[in-house]
């Protein structure tokens, strides 16, 4: 991936303000952005998704420009194509396995889908190895099953890059290295970039990448520009 970042933001909740000021450049298919909480980690990457607008600043990735202030250029997320999984997966409550890797492909506007588009979901499921799980809902789902649904929903139009947002936080450590060894071979098949953040430094180590180091809202250190 060919990834630039340089933005500025801030935040204000009542009394308590929030500057988030960051630059880095990533290249490669696998990167990891580490650091403790509340360091301006998720609030980065919505900003890559298009979920957040900087105030000012520029994203482009792949040669194109999602965000720049300079030219008033701000792409809506549903343009971007890229996966974002949040960190609670997103998934509807009300809809089914299927259903739900459904919406990934056809979104919120557009109604039924072609033939290509229901053996695309087939194969999605049978990547991630939820077919027996397809006519259920979340709330029967474990938490593996629940990451397993949102990454399928998330690859569902075959984004030029995956954005995951603390993806095994909420999993037991037995579930989490697993996990971690899912994506790992995940990774190695769909061969499309992923921006992985965590606040556990096992991650980066897992996946054999540096780290960007990230705290107080800018990026501390990483593989790109190091100090």
């Amino acid at each position: 991936m060919s990834l630039s970042v340089d933005i500025r933001k801030k935040l204000a909740d009542g009394k308590r303000e929030f500057r988030l000021d960051v630059q880095f450049e990533l290249e490669g298919n696998f990167q990891v952005l580490y650091g403790p909480s509340g360091a301006g980690k998720s609030l980065t990457l919505k900003a890559i998704a298009g979920l957040l607008k900087p105030d000012s600043g520029s994203i482009r990735f792949q040669g194109k420009t999602y965000f720049d202030s300079e030219s008033d250029t701000h792409i809506p997320p549903e343009k971007r194509n890229l996966g974002y999984l949040s960190q609670n997966y997103g998934l509807f409550p009300h809809l089914t396995v299927r259903k739900n890797i459904e919406f990934g492909l056809k979104g919120l506007f557009q109604i039924g889908l072609g033939k290509s588009d229901t053996g695309s979901v087939a194969k999605l499921m049978e990547l991630f190895e939820i077919q027996e799980a397809a006519n259920s809902y979340p709330r029967f789902l474990s938490g593996g099953q629940k990451q397993r649904v949102a990454l399928a929903r998330a690859l569902a139009r075959n984004p030029e890059i995956l954005l995951l947002d603390e993806p095994f936080a909420a999993l037991n450590p037995d579930l989490r290295q697993k996990m971690r060894e899912e994506l790992k071979n995940l990774r190695d098949r769909i061969q499309i970039p992923i921006l992985l953040i965590s606040h556990d430094k096992i991650d980066s180590d897992f996946f054999g990448v540096s780290p960007l180091y990230m705290e107080h809202g800018k990026i501390a250190y990483g593989p790109v520009g190091e100090n």
